[in-house]
C-alpha cells in the first residue's frame, strides 16, 4: 500500500472521491461486535470531518456513547474507507443548517425535534481504491479475497488525516 503524506493533498483527494456519493455505510461497535448501516452524507465539503444526522433513541447513538471508534465506507466510482472518532453534537442551529425535506420523511420529524442529534466523525485515516480500471480493480479484490499479496500502489492508497 502506498501512503500519501501531505495533509492538504490527502483531504483534497478524499473530498474528490466522496463528493457526489449521497449514502455511506457507518460502522459502529456494539456489545455484539461491528454494526453497519446506511447514512445520508451531508452536503458539506469534506475538510477532515464527516457529518450525519440521527435520533438519540437509536442504537448507533448509544454505541457511539460507549465507543467513539467508527468507520465510514463509500462505494461508487471508487471505494473509500474512512476510520475515525465520532462525536455526538447537540446543536439545533447546525441541525437546521443540514435539514432538508428528505429528513422529514426519513426520520418522521421536523428539524426542531429535541431527539435529533448530529454525528461528527473526525477522520484519522482514509484508504481508497481507484476503480477506473475495472479489470485491475477486480484482480486486486480477488487476490486479496484469496489471501494473496494484493499490494498495488497504483490502485490502493492510505492517507493519514491528522
Amino acid at each position: 500500500m502506498s501512503h500519501v503524506t501531505d495533509h492538504q493533498e490527502a483531504i483534497e483527494k478524499v473530498r474528490e472521491l466522496i463528493k457526489d456519493i449521497d449514502t455511506a455505510m457507518l460502522t459502529t461497535i456494539s456489545d455484539d461486535g461491528l454494526v453497519s448501516r446506511p447514512m445520508k452524507t451531508q452536503d458539506v465539503e469534506f475538510d477532515g470531518d464527516l457529518w450525519f444526522l440521527t435520533k438519540k433513541d437509536t442504537s448507533k447513538f448509544h454505541e457511539i456513547l460507549h465507543n467513539r471508534q467508527v468507520n465510514v465506507a463509500y462505494v461508487d466510482k471508487s471505494y473509500v474507507s474512512i476510520r475515525g472518532n465520532a462525536e455526538l453534537v447537540d446543536s439545533p442551529e447546525k441541525i437546521k443548517e443540514f435539514w432538508n425535506a428528505a429528513y422529514e420523511k426519513l426520520l418522521d420529524c421536523n428539524y426542531d425535534d429535541p431527539s435529533l442529534v448530529l454525528i461528527k466523525v473526525k477522520a484519522d485515516t482514509a484508504e481508497y481504491w481507484d476503480s477506473s480500471n475495472k479489470f485491475k480493480m477486480m484482480s486486486f479484490m480477488f487476490r486479496r479475497l484469496m489471501g494473496k499479496d494484493a499490494d498495488d500502489s497504483e490502485i490502493n492508497k492510505v492517507v493519514d488525516l491528522p
